[in-house]
């Protein structure tokens, strides 16, 4: 149980991003440090008696802990090119397989006597208020010691060229690598006329202040400039009943925001005073404050406006890498 909480809370970290979900990345923090506890008392248990299947078990258990309590300490430490984040969450997932695979062939269901038994009850109570109270003291602790996991943002990343303009990391959900061009933005859709405007029609003086934060662990907080969505949504005139906006990238990756959201959202052609780089989206790229990073999508070439949700948004992110542009064909 203690491991699909963790994992249930880990994936819903990559989609909290405002300061209103750090509930979220509380209740990871304490799933771990709980699954810490349990692992030490079961241990004493088991020590005698531990098999060679038992014991890669407790290491990758081992590793999974020690990656995440390394990363909000230390600060960002890579390893072969990819953050110590990056690698709890890939630990992460192996061990929510094979505790799956053992909870299907070995698991026996809970007893009456196991659900109301009080020493069980006292027991988890126990273990849960502990993992609390190592949370709670983390961070006052961190300060006073002088780590580095004292400065990271809500979400555990830590910071990486805020207001540099150009200058911060450049990164892509998998891989996605297009060629540097130039192509116009349309907005379709459910709108009363369509429109199409060049690169330099974008920049509307429109500015906003907001951090960029990548599930990968680091954080840039930009001044962004270009055109708030509002605007073009106003231009184009959303018909009646519309309620969805598509946010379409040149490489087919796309993301879906409820029509009151996309309003507050920028379409950035400059960060800070400099043109956008390619790396970072040229000739523009969406701006969507409190949203994890792979959801500003980059190279935006379409905005469409549709009625109804899009359930294939999170493949897209996936996909996009093995289509031709965003392979970086011709």
């Amino acid at each position: 149980m203690l491991v699909a909480a963790g994992v249930a809370t880990g994936l819903a970290t990559w989609f909290a991003g405002a300061p209103g979900s750090t509930w979220v990345f509380a209740g990871h923090a304490i799933a771990g440090g709980s699954l810490a506890l349990v692992l030490v008392v079961k241990l004493r248990r088991v020590l005698p008696r531990l098999a060679p299947a038992s014991a890669a078990a407790l290491g990758l258990v081992t590793l999974v802990l020690v990656s995440g309590l390394v990363w909000s300490d230390a600060g960002s430490v890579a390893i072969g090119g990819y953050s110590l984040l990056v690698w709890h969450g890939a630990l992460g997932a192996v061990l929510a397989a094979l505790v799956l695979v053992h909870a299907l062939t070995r698991a026996k269901p809970p007893r009456r006597r196991d659900l109301a038994d009080r020493r069980q009850f006292l027991a988890a109570a126990a273990v849960g208020a502990a993992a609390l109270a190592a949370w709670q003291v983390q961070r006052p602790l961190q300060r006073a010691l002088g780590l580095r996991g004292a400065e990271r943002r809500f979400t555990g990343s830590y910071d990486a060229g805020s207001f540099t303009g150009n200058d911060f990391p450049s990164t892509s959900w998998v891989s996605d690598r297009p060629r540097p061009r130039a192509t116009p933005l349309a907005v379709t859709g459910r709108v009363r006329r369509e429109l199409t405007l060049g690169p330099a029609e974008l920049d509307r003086a429109d500015e906003l202040t907001a951090t960029l934060d990548c599930t990968g662990g680091f954080s840039s907080t930009q001044r962004w400039r270009g055109v708030r969505l509002a605007r073009l949504l106003d231009e184009a005139g959303v018909r009646s009943g519309a309620a969805h906006v598509r946010v379409i990238s040149r490489t087919g990756y796309r993301w879906s925001f409820g029509l009151d959201d996309a309003r507050g959202l920028l379409l950035a052609t400059h960060v800070g005073d400099e043109p956008l780089a390619h790396g970072h989206g040229a000739p523009c790229r969406l701006v969507a404050p409190g949203r994890r990073g792979f959801q500003w999508v980059k190279w935006v070439e379409r905005i469409e406006v549709h009625d109804d949700p899009d359930p294939g948004a999170p493949a897209s992110t996936v996909l996009s890498s093995f289509s031709a542009a965003g392979r970086g064909a011709a």
